[in-house]
């Protein structure tokens, strides 16, 4: 039995960070984990420059309300769910992904939490596991499953790569020439051909 086990942001929809960058003018927000591989580091990061600019998990919200799914996510998503059971693994968080669920069909993801005081102030983050994307992925494996998966990012190339079949979807041209192996695709019809030919 296969599982397909799919990134969120920078696959179905646009990266939340870059977003909210755009909309504050906040350019050092920009930096996603297509920068930087280490996440504890970045969210730390992020944290830091919202306390800097007083700004809280009420602003994010507000952008997030504002974001769509890229066109042609919703389709890609419900054929594929319409072949097998799809997971979304991602490392946002239960405040962020509800209003982009809800625009995507609601699909099953799996993500973070952020800690955030009664003033609004995001102070700190809660990870689901240690490298929840690979852990996942190794998990569904225990229990029988087969996994396919895509991302975009550094944090993704480990729940890739420990998959039956593993896929780079929208990716950078440095992860892509660092990963010569992995077949990276732009668009969503060949990204479902080749996840539906894995599963043959």
């Amino acid at each position: 039995m296969y599982i397909t086990c799919l990134d969120l942001e920078g696959v179905l929809v646009p990266e939340i960070w870059i977003a909210f960058a755009k909309a504050t003018g906040i350019e050092e927000l920009k930096k996603t984990t297509r920068d930087e591989p280490d996440y504890n580091k970045l969210m730390q990061y992020r944290i830091a420059i919202l306390k800097e600019h007083g700004l809280g998990l009420r602003e994010i919200q507000d952008v997030i309300a504002t974001i769509d799914p890229m066109p042609g996510a919703k389709e890609f998503l419900d054929k594929l769910r319409s072949v097998c059971q799809v997971i979304i693994i991602s490392d946002t968080f239960t405040q962020f992904a509800a209003p982009l669920m809800k625009k995507l069909g609601w699909p099953t993801i799996f993500c973070n939490s952020l800690v955030v005081s009664e003033s609004g102030e995001v102070t700190d983050f809660k990870m689901r596991v240690e490298q929840s994307k690979l852990t996942t992925v190794k998990a569904l494996q225990s229990i029988g499953y087969d996994t396919i998966a895509a991302g975009d990012s550094y944090n993704d190339l480990g729940m890739i790569r420990a998959s039956k079949a593993g896929f780079l979807f929208r990716s950078t041209d440095k992860i892509k020439a660092d990963n010569p192996d992995l077949p990276a695709f732009e668009s969503y019809d060949e990204f479902l051909g080749a996840i539906l030919a894995a599963m043959d």
